[in-house]
């Protein structure tokens, strides 16, 4: 059930300028891929599913909308999927986050689990 997605929002292929930039900082870097990475979350969860809930209101009970199902995870692949995870968090604050551990070998070029 492999499937690349790619997104190609206005926002996200403008931030991703900035990104590979050569004259961008360290901090702007950091602060580019947090936010490359909500807006691709927002992307992602576009077709979660929801449920109907009652939820009371100042002024009378109402009939509004929860994400369904179990909680949430967010796993990045270390070490670059790190900075991703603050972007992400913002807009789903309660996830949990995993991680999966890899690097390249160089000789054969195939990834390495650790």
């Amino acid at each position: 059930m492999a499937k690349v997605v790619i997104m190609e929002h206005p926002l996200i292929q403008h931030k991703l300028t900035f990104l590979r930039d050569k004259n961008t900082g360290s901090l702007e870097f950091r602060n580019l891929v947090s936010e490359i990475a909500m807006l691709m979350c927002y992307e992602a969860t576009r077709d979660l599913p929801l449920e109907e809930v009652e939820t009371e209101t100042p002024v009378a009970v109402a009939k509004t909308k929860v994400i369904a199902g179990k909680k949430l995870a967010f796993v990045p692949i270390l070490r670059a999927g790190l900075g991703m995870v603050d972007g992400v968090l913002a807009l789903v604050p309660s996830a949990r986050v995993g991680h999966i551990g890899l690097y390249r070998d160089p000789e054969t070029l195939q990834p390495v689990e650790y």
